[in-house]
């Protein structure tokens, strides 16, 4: 139970595993009011940079689950750089399933919703563990602006057109499930570029060092169409964001 080896290769020099700069995370911290002893699950915790930063600056507490070892160490290990490892447990597992033993205050999934095989499944999931009046975390795409075709949608790493939606109806669909929306933020083009454009100095390197190894022809493709590809789509057109949300 792992992630493919191209994922940890791609982000290996990222502490966050989404398009958002550590003065984003900050920011979400601080617009959240997070109060010591807060009690967070956070499904999908990729690097732990999320709870340990929260943990060292708010004085939250809480569990991380990812299926990645490599990231799953990382967070450990992140924990204890920050001398917060007597507050925050992470756990290689598969998040998809997990459910808190007990009741948190905050529940989150940030940028990995097809643990629940979608938004509206992720939410439901996340439910599971929130005590009633907690805050859920949901980090997700949408389009910045209007696709002019399928090819531009596959290039933003959806099936479809229809897959993602623009930042207005994205709110509406929180409602239509029974929740306000209650902070967000959201991704620039900056924190966007800092997210991918690290990833192709971590595919060079390694490239570099691993000439040999079996996917290297898929690093080489990707590093070779990736920089102009991501400039052309994905930059242009796709929007992400994290939304904090609270059940009517």
């Amino acid at each position: 139970m792992d992630l493919p080896r191209i994922f940890t290769i791609r982000e290996s020099s990222h502490r966050i595993h989404n398009p958002f700069t550590p003065g984003k995370l900050a920011v979400l911290g601080q617009a959240l009011h997070l109060t010591p002893g807060t009690r967070v699950l956070d499904l999908a915790s990729g690097s732990g940079e999320m709870l340990c930063t929260w943990a060292r600056d708010h004085g939250v507490t809480g569990t991380g689950v990812d299926i990645s070892t490599v990231f799953t160490e990382e967070a450990r290990a992140r924990a204890a750089e920050l001398g917060v490892a007597d507050q925050v447990t992470f756990v290689h597992d598969d998040a998809s399933g997990h459910v808190s033993d007990e009741p948190v205050d905050l529940a989150a999934c940030i940028g990995a919703t097809w643990i629940g095989n979608g938004m509206a499944g992720t939410v439901e999931l996340l439910a599971r563990s929130l005590r009633p009046g907690g805050l859920m975390l949901i980090g997700e795409p949408y389009w910045r602006r209007e696709v002019p075709d399928e090819e531009t949608a596959v290039a933003c790493h959806a099936r479809s057109k229809e897959d993602f939606v623009a930042l207005p109806e994205l709110i509406g669909r929180f409602g239509d499930l029974g929740y306000d929306v209650v902070e967000m933020v959201l991704a620039d083009q900056d924190s966007w570029d800092r997210y991918q454009a690290a990833q192709w100095l971590n595919l060079r390197r390694w490239l570099d060092a691993n000439p040999d190894d079996e996917l290297a022809p898929q690093v080489r493709a990707e590093l070779t169409t990736g920089p102009a590809d991501y400039a052309r789509h994905q930059r242009e057109y796709l929007g992400w964001g994290v939304f904090a949300l609270m059940a009517r």
